[in-house]
């Protein structure tokens, strides 16, 4: 069964999970990818896809676009939807194997996170509410907090983040709520508000004041308290994700045992910054799911729609924004991947390069719904018609993207207090050819989660093996390509190379000239040329490590030059795509949406 194939919802696929399936992967692997070579993320995935049906199709059950669209209308979630999600096995990503779930990677939560997102950003968000509230118990939490949370996880139970508060947005240090010692107990009240999963979630991961300029995360059980010491808050209204639970919670005077503080009371302020970094990194499966669903729906509505005798695909400007958008989500997937690998190959690495994802990313995913927006014109408005009317309710849904976990500007905030320490490259250790190998090679499965909060860190301490080997990569890029790409990838590959270093160049500059200018418009400026020179290295990168195992029109290299050329228009914006290096791409789409399967890299493997 191929990802996006019809399955009936009922079907117990959960006792198959992500062990023994011998489905394709999304994207079709074929030739010398066989289906065992892939990490495991790729194959739960396509356990789930196929499980969920196309949506599409609307005799899919509550995963259809039919379902979910008429289940918009009454801002409520698709009946039945929940229920199939938790059927398959979803929560059970949300465990770590260590205390009985199958959350073993990043990776997998994402390709998981995907699959359901480009289906209902709705329902994704649900369970990433969640994710973000149950991390802080397994990176700190003692063994009581996690055997605990995990046994309410796996049977159901949502969590929920109460950081929050409406005076104070993302000033943590201004947070009111407190949570006075006494003796054993701890005397909580204070309100948090808006929080996701708040009314419905049985655990509060709180974030409150334990003395005078202490915060400490609070793991708070509602099954605890009780009924007068809480009170949910109403819902908030908003224009996405209507039948998502963003509501508040409202502590008097609760009572809770005071070992509930989760590590070592007076840390609530590190704990959050380092859990955000996992959760910034997740939200980007919220987009690249939002950008296949979107692209697909552009692509199937080219070829359907005639106009002036042919169908609109052939309109120049049509085919313009098809190709571009594939590109986008090409380059989202480079982007995004190697960072949830991050996790358990380079923790330490996380501070940076899950802010440079939790901006690009979700950045990328606007531009490639408001471009696909452009395609469908007047049919993109409609709540009906297309695709049962759900564009403008993907197009709502993921505006949450970029201003979850940090709005966009917070986080170019956090790459530009960096970039200063970034310019002057550190002596290497010898093990960063490797350490690429691991983050980049798809057929390569990261080490098993252990999590530990220890490993991740407030800063990268200068080191960014990825933006700072520029000269490295380059040169075995170029050697590379002269050897093995197809003709004429190598000529182009050293022009847009040379660019590229120019730009790097500009950047260091200007970090030079204005020394401890971090806050800057101008200091955000080159925090978002940095983040797009990462992603034309992390294009270089997936391309150096998987021409060998999936060959083909990946290995040809051309969709790397497109991809390049691409990210460059965001500097230059008169940068020309290669237009003889369209029609391998162009075939690859073509296959994808005629064969419903996700649009990736994969595509482009060679043919059996």
């Amino acid at each position: 069964m191929n990802p996006g194939d019809a399955a009936t919802p009922a079907e117990p696929v959960s006792a198959r999970g992500a062990a023994g399936a011998d489905e394709p992967a999304p994207g079709d692997v074929r030739s010398g990818v066989w289906w065992g070579e892939l990490s495991p993320a790729h194959r739960v995935a396509a356990d789930l896809d196929g499980y969920l049906g196309d949506p599409m199709d609307e005799e899919s059950g509550p995963f259809s676009y039919k379902a979910i669209v008429e289940a918009e209308e009454r801002d409520e979630l698709p009946a039945g939807a929940v229920d199939a999600v938790r059927s398959w096995g979803f929560p059970k990503y949300l465990v770590p194997a260590g205390l009985g779930g199958r959350l073993t990677t990043l990776e997998d939560l994402f390709f998981v996170t995907r699959g359901i997102s480009r289906r209902s950003v709705t329902v994704a968000v649900m369970y990433g509410s969640g994710l973000l509230a149950v991390n802080p118990v397994w990176l700190w939490g003692d063994g009581w907090q996690r055997r605990t949370v995990a046994d309410g996880v796996l049977n159901g139970d949502l969590a929920c983040f109460g950081v929050s508060e409406a005076d104070h947005g993302s000033d943590v240090m201004a947070s009111e709520s407190e949570a006075e010692v006494q003796g054993d107990e701890l005397l909580l009240t204070g309100t948090k508000w808006p929080v996701g999963n708040a009314t419905r979630g049985r655990f509060v991961t709180t974030y409150a004041k334990t003395g005078p300029r202490d915060f400490s995360l609070i793991l708070v059980d509602k099954q605890e308290l009780e009924p007068d010491m809480w009170t949910a808050l109403p819902p908030v209204r908003t224009v996405g994700l209507r039948g998502h639970d963003l509501s508040g919670v409202m502590f008097v005077g609760a009572r809770v045992p005071a070992e509930r503080v989760i590590g070592r009371r007076g840390s609530g302020l590190v704990q959050t910054l380092k859990t955000l970094q996992i959760t910034r990194t997740a939200i980007a499966a919220l987009s690249v799911g939002t950008m296949d669903a979107v692209v697909r729906i552009g692509m199937r509505y080219s070829r359907e729609r005639t106009l002036y005798g042919a169908d609109i695909y052939n309109i120049p400007v049509i085919r313009d924004h098809l190709v571009k958008t594939h590109l986008d989500l090409l380059i989202a997937e480079c982007v995004a991947i190697p960072v949830t690998r991050s996790l358990t190959v380079a923790p330490g690495r996380l501070s940076l390069w899950s802010s440079i994802v939790k901006y690009f990313v979700p950045v990328l995913g606007e531009e490639v719904v408001a471009s696909i927006g452009t395609v469908l014109a007047a049919r993109g408005y409609l709540r009906e018609g297309v695709a049962h009317g759900v564009f403008q309710k993907l197009q709502r849904d993921h505006a949450i993207a970029s201003i979850f976990e940090g709005t966009t500007h917070v986080n170019l905030a956090n790459v530009a207090g960096q970039l200063p320490y970034l310019i002057e490259p550190p002596e290497e250790t010898g093990h960063e050819d490797e350490l690429l190998a691991d983050l980049f090679c798809w057929t390569r499965t990261p080490p098993t989660w252990e999590p530990d909060g220890r490993m991740l860190q407030l800063t990268n301490e200068g080191r960014d093996e990825i933006g700072q080997r520029f000269e490295q990569i380059s040169e075995e890029l170029l050697s590379a390509a002269n050897a093995h790409a197809a003709p004429g990838v190598a000529a182009e590959l050293k022009d847009l190379m040379s660019s590229i270093g120019g730009l790097r160049a500009k950047v260091d500059q200007g970090i030079r000239a204005s020394e401890g200018d971090t806050g800057s418009v101008a200091a955000l400026a080159r925090a978002k040329r940095y983040c797009e020179l990462h992603a034309m290295m992390s294009c270089a990168l997936t391309w150096l490590h998987n021409r060998h195992a999936f060959g083909g029109a990946f290995a040809d290299g051309q969709w790397l030059v497109l991809c390049l050329q691409r990210l460059l228009q965001r500097a230059q914006p008169d940068t020309v795509l290669s237009e003889e290096f369209l029609p391998s791409l162009e075939a690859a789409m073509f296959r994808v949406s005629d064969e419903r399967r996700w649009f990736s890299l994969l595509s482009l493997a060679e043919d059996e």
